[in-house]
C-alpha cells in the first residue's frame, strides 16, 4: 500500500517543527505575562503569543493531558466537546467527517466543515471555499488545541464563524514511543512514534499509525492510517521548519437514519447503505516550510515566510437510483476527485513603546479534476450496484483567494489595550465544463470582502479582565453550494450572494490560586444566510434565505478544590434563528420551493443548550479518576423545524495512570467507559436531508483500553 512506500521518506525525514499561523501570532514568543505557569498560552487571534487571561477575546484550550485522556485520539470531537460555544458531534461515520459548529456557524454541513477556518502546525486544512475538514490532525502529536470564537475570528478570512487551531507539542528530550488501543466495536490502534534533538540546532520527530474499527452499524467499518514528520533548525536568528503528512482512511458510509428506523435503536442502517455498498476512500499527502527572521536592532522584530502544498483524492459511491440517474443533466452516483492545494504566506512584526503591529499577504489556491460515474453497470438482473459505471461528470474546479491583513495592538493605559485589525480579500471560484453532451455547467464568480474587528480590554483589577469586540464577517459560497442553479438549468449558481455578519461580544476572565473563570455574552446578525433551494436527482441547489441572529452565552470554569480534587464546567446557551420568512423544499424530487419556513424558526443543527462537567481526583498511589457529563438539547433537523432529535445526556467513566519502570521506561494507562448507561441518542443530524434521513446515531455504551510505553535514550 502507498502508506507503507511512504514510511522510508517519513522515517528520513523525521524531523520536527511547527509551521505558521494563518493570521497574525508568533508561536515562539516569550509571552509576557508568565506569573501563573497553569495558565494556557495562545496564539490565535493575537500578535504575539500571550495567555488566554490577557487575550480580549473568547478563546478555549484544550492541552495535551485533555487531548489524551478524552478518548483514542482518531477524532478531534473527543476534545473539543468539553468546550463552550463549539459543538463537535462524532457522526461515527468515517465518511462524512465530524460535524462542527461554533456559535451556530456551520451548523448547515451536511458532511465536513463549513464556514469555520481548521488550522493544523498553519496548513490550513480549510479550503479558499471555505469547505474543510478536520481529519488529517495529528492528535497524538498535538501540545494543544486552541479554539477562537466571536469577532476576531474575522481576521482569518474567509469562512470564518470561529477558528479551530492544533499545534505540534515540542521537542524536550530525546524519545520513543509505542502507543495501543483497543475497545468495542473492534476498536484497534496502534501507534509508534519518535522524537530526537541533534546537534547544531537540529530536531526532528516522526510518527505512524493504524487505526481500525468495525463500527456499531452495519456498514460502519474504517482504517485510518497516518504519517507525520517535522524538522526544524534553529539558529541565532533564524528558524527553518519542515513538516510533511500522509492520511489514508477508506470508510463504509451507514447513512442516516429515518425517524422510524431511528427509533428501533442505534444498530440500525438504512437498506440502501448495503444496497448500493456506500463508501468513501481518501488519501491525503501534504508538505509545509517556515522560514522566520529575527532582527536584533530597531522596530521590524521579525519576518516569516511559509509555504505548503498538497494533494487530496477522494472516491465516493452514493446511494442514488439508477432510475434518478437517468435524465441527461445528472452527474452520476460515483464522485470521484482529485485536489491539488497549496499557498503561502508573507508577514512581518512591528514592535515600538506601547504598540505592536502585524501586517502581511497570502493566497490559498485549490484546483479539483472532478469526474461523475453511474454507480451501477448492467440492466434487469444483470444489474450491479455499488461500482464505478459510465461517465457522467468532467469537470475542473478552481478556488483562489487573496489577502492582505494588518492588526495593531496599542497599551494606551497602565491597565488598557486596545486592538485593531482587517483583512481584505477576493474569491474567485471557477468551473470548467468538459463534458458538455448535457450541457455546460461551466461559470466563474468573484467575492470581494474586507472584515475589520476591534477590541478592548480593561484589567479591571488583579487577575480580572474584561473585553468588549465587534467586527465583520464574511461566508462566500462553496464551489458545491455554486455548482447547479434552482431552475435547473446549466452554469454557475449567479444569483447567490455570499452572507455577511456583524458581531459583537462582551466578556469576562477571573483567576485566583484555586478558580478560572471565563464568561461572554454574544450576538452576530447575518445577511443573506445560504439555505436550501431545492432537491433533484441527486442535486441540491442553494439560496439567500435572508436574516438570522445568533445570539447567547457562553461560561466555563475550572475549580482546584483541594490539592486531589478538580471541578470543570463548561456551558453554552444559543439562540440561532432564521428572522425573514422564505421557502424550500420538502421531499425529493422537488424542483420549486413551496414549503415554507416561519420567521423565529431555529437554524436547523444547532442545539440551544449544551454543557460538559467533570469531577476529577488525583491519587499518587491509585492513579486519577474523573467522572465526565455531557449534556445536548434537542435540535431541529431541518429549516421547518418539522422534527426534532431528542436531547440528550451522556454519561462517561474514566481511570488513568503512570508508571515508572526499570531504567528510563516509563507506562501510562487509561480505561474509559462512554455512554456508561447505554443512553440512545442522535449525536448528529444531517441536516435537510432530502430523503428524510436526518438521524446519525450515537454510539452505545463503550470501553476503551490504552496503553503508552515510552523510554527516553
Amino acid at each position: 500500500m502507498k502508506y507503507f512506500a511512504l514510511l522510508p521518506t517519513v522515517a528520513g525525514c523525521a524531523l520536527a517543527c511547527s509551521a505558521w499561523a494563518a493570521t497574525p501570532g508568533t508561536p515562539n514568543d516569550t509571552p509576557k505575562d508568565a506569573t501563573n505557569r497553569a495558565e494556557p498560552v495562545v496564539v490565535s487571534g493575537s500578535l504575539i503569543e500571550r495567555t488566554a487571561l490577557e487575550a480580549p477575546y473568547a478563546i478555549s484550550v484544550v492541552d495535551r493531558e485533555q487531548i489524551r485522556l478524552s478518548g483514542p485520539m482518531i477524532n478531534a470531537s473527543e476534545a473539543l466537546q468539553r468546550l463552550p460555544g463549539i459543538v463537535a458531534n462524532n457522526r461515527s461515520n468515517f465518511a462524512q467527517d465530524l460535524q462542527i459548529s461554533s456559535r451556530g456557524f456551520g451548523a448547515r454541513a451536511g458532511f465536513g466543515v463549513r464556514g469555520l477556518r481548521i488550522v493544523s502546525d498553519g496548513i490550513p486544512a480549510t479550503g479558499p471555499d471555505g469547505q474543510g475538514q478536520v481529519s488529517q490532525f495529528d492528535l497524538a502529536g498535538a501540545q494543544r488545541i486552541e479554539v477562537l470564537r466571536g469577532p476576531f475570528s474575522a481576521l482569518y478570512g474567509n469562512s470564518s464563524g470561529g477558528v479551530i487551531a492544533v499545534y505540534s507539542a515540542p521537542i524536550t528530550s530525546n524519545e520513543a514511543r509505542f502507543d495501543t488501543d483497543v475497545g468495542s466495536f473492534g476498536l484497534r490502534q496502534n501507534r509508534l512514534s519518535v522524537q530526537a534533538r541533534g546537534g547544531a540546532g537540529f530536531e526532528g520527530t516522526a510518527s505512524v499509525s493504524q487505526a481500525e474499527t468495525d463500527g456499531f452499524r452495519p456498514q460502519s467499518g474504517a482504517v485510518k492510517q497516518q504519517a507525520f514528520a517535522r524538522a526544524v533548525w534553529r539558529g541565532a536568528n533564524d528558524e527553518v521548519t519542515l513538516q510533511t503528512g500522509y492520511l489514508n482512511q477508506p470508510a463504509d458510509d451507514p447513512l442516516g437514519l429515518a425517524r422510524a428506523q431511528f427509533l428501533l435503536g442505534p444498530k440500525q442502517t438504512t437498506s440502501q447503505a448495503l444496497q448500493f455498498d456506500t463508501r468513501k476512500t481518501l488519501e491525503q499527502s501534504q508538505l509545509g516550510f517556515s522560514w522566520r527572521h529575527r532582527f536584533d536592532e530597531g522596530a521590524l522584530r521579525e519576518m516569516r515566510l511559509s509555504a505548503y502544498s498538497g494533494q487530496r483524492d477522494v472516491a465516493q459511491w452514493l446511494a442514488i437510483a439508477a432510475a434518478t440517474q437517468a435524465p441527461i443533466r445528472h452527474g452520476g452516483g460515483v464522485i470521484d476527485f482529485s485536489r491539488r492545494f497549496e499557498g503561502a504566506e508573507w508577514r512581518a512584526r512591528w514592535e515600538w513603546q506601547d504598540v505592536g503591529l502585524v501586517a502581511g499577504l497570502s493566497m490559498d489556491r485549490q484546483r479539483d479534476d472532478r469526474k461523475g460515474y453511474e454507480n451501477y453497470t448492467g440492466t434487469g438482473t444483470a444489474q450491479v450496484l455499488g461500482v464505478v459505471g459510465r461517465l457522467r461528470r468532467d469537470e475542473r474546479n478552481d478556488a483562489d483567494s487573496r489577502d492582505a491583513f494588518a492588526q495593531a495592538e496599542w497599551a494606551f493605559a497602565p491597565r488598557w489595550m486596545a486592538l485593531a485589525g482587517v483583512r481584505t480579500g477576493e474569491v474567485k471560484l471557477q468551473a470548467r465544463d468538459a463534458y458538455l453532451s448535457n450541457g455546460d455547467d461551466s461559470g466563474q464568480l468573484r467575492y470581494d470582502y474586507t472584515n475589520p474587528v476591534l477590541g478592548l480590554r480593561w484589567e479591571a483589577a488583579p487577575r480580572l479582565n474584561l473585553h468588549l469586540s465587534a467586527g465583520r464577517g464574511f461566508e462566500s459560497p462553496t464551489l458545491g453550494e455554486l455548482a447547479y442553479r434552482a431552475d435547473g438549468t446549466g452554469g454557475f449558481n449567479t444569483a447567490l450572494k455570499a452572507q455577511a455578519s456583524s458581531q459583537v461580544e462582551l466578556g469576562a476572565k477571573w483567576r485566583t490560586a484555586n478558580l478560572s473563570l471565563d464568561a461572554a455574552v454574544f450576538e452576530a446578525r447575518t445577511d443573506n444566510e445560504i439555505g436550501v433551494a431545492t432537491n433533484a436527482g441527486g442535486r441540491s441547489a442553494f439560496q439567500n434565505v435572508g436574516r438570522t441572529l445568533r445570539r447567547g452565552l457562553e461560561w466555563g470554569t475550572t475549580w482546584r478544590i483541594d490539592r486531589q480534587w478538580q471541578a470543570r464546567l463548561a456551558a453554552t446557551w444559543l439562540q440561532a434563528t432564521y428572522e425573514d420568512r422564505f421557502l424550500t423544499c420538502e421531499g425529493i424530487p422537488c424542483t420549486t420551493p413551496t414549503a415554507v419556513v416561519t420567521a423565529g424558526n431555529r437554524i436547523a443543527g444547532t442545539p440551544r443548550q449544551w454543557a460538559f462537567a467533570e469531577i476529577l481526583r488525583r491519587d499518587p498511589t491509585w492513579g486519577d479518576a474523573a467522572l465526565e457529563w455531557r449534556a445536548v438539547g434537542s435540535v431541529a433537523v431541518n429549516d421547518r423545524n418539522s422534527d426534532f432529535a431528542p436531547g440528550y445526556g451522556l454519561l462517561a467513566v474514566r481511570w488513568s495512570k503512570a508508571y515508572a519502570l526499570s531504567g528510563p521506561w516509563r507506562l501510562e494507562s487509561l480505561v474509559r467507559v462512554d455512554n456508561a448507561l447505554d443512553r440512545p441518542h442522535a449525536a448528529s443530524v444531517i441536516v435537510n436531508d432530502a430523503n428524510g434521513r436526518f438521524f446519525e446515531p450515537g454510539a452505545p455504551r463503550s470501553v476503551l483500553l490504552s496503553l503508552r510505553l515510552a523510554s527516553r535514550f
